[in-house]
């Protein structure tokens, strides 16, 4: 964990200085519905905040490049009145570290199109059912390390406010399937997230 740390503080630096004159960048706040594909439950139903920072410069009169260094939480919850296997209950917590590298296409003066790829470090997963946080018999690791894709769209309202809705997925599974499935989990699974995200740049 330390060594991700170090490598996202020699990142911003570098982007930092290689930017010199021409960077801009701000915090960002947001929410985040998500759910993960390959448990037994289906729809956004996990609520989560998204708190960082940004930085961005012109490439061109049309094209931009950007990178976060966000706090995201993530995972799945059962919202359904019926019980699977006796449990009606499920949880799915999941704290990211997220870096997001983008580029941003203006296809107007205040609408710009993102793509681009999230990785992410895994501060904590947990997962609860109806007594409580799971046995260690039923909790399996997930993987310290998420990729997701990006895409979507930017809308300037002010000189410095900016509202992004994003749609992000996993490329890489965030945990396999080992054995046989289980009650909540029944192949491998990949972070599905929609976001809608505040941004406010700051003069530096």
């Amino acid at each position: 964990m330390k060594q991700f740390y170090l490598i996202v503080l020699l990142l911003t630096i570098v982007s930092l200085s290689g930017f010199s004159q021409r960077f801009e960048g701000g915090v960002l706040v947001g929410l985040n519905a998500s759910q993960v594909d390959g448990d037994n439950y289906s729809g956004y139903h996990k609520p989560g905040v998204a708190l960082g920072g940004f930085v961005q410069t012109n490439l061109s009169r049309t094209v931009y490049a950007g990178m976060e260094l966000k706090f995201a939480q993530k995972g799945s919850r059962n919202i359904d009145s019926l019980a699977t296997d006796g449990q009606i209950k499920y949880i799915m917590r999941l704290n990211y570290v997220d870096l997001p590298v983008y580029l941003g296409i203006r296809t107007s003066e205040r609408i710009s199109l993102l793509v681009g790829m999230s990785p992410g470090y895994l501060i904590s997963g947990r997962e609860y059912n109806d007594y409580g946080k799971l046995t260690e018999q039923d909790q399996k690791a997930f993987s310290e390390f998420d990729l997701q894709g990006l895409l979507g769209f930017r809308f300037q309202f002010t000189k410095r406010l900016f509202v992004d809705l994003r749609g992000a997925y996993s490329v890489l599974p965030i945990r396999k399937q080992k054995g046989d499935p289980l009650w909540y989990w029944k192949s491998n699974q990949f972070n599905n997230l929609l976001s809608t995200t505040v941004l406010y740049r700051l003069d530096f």
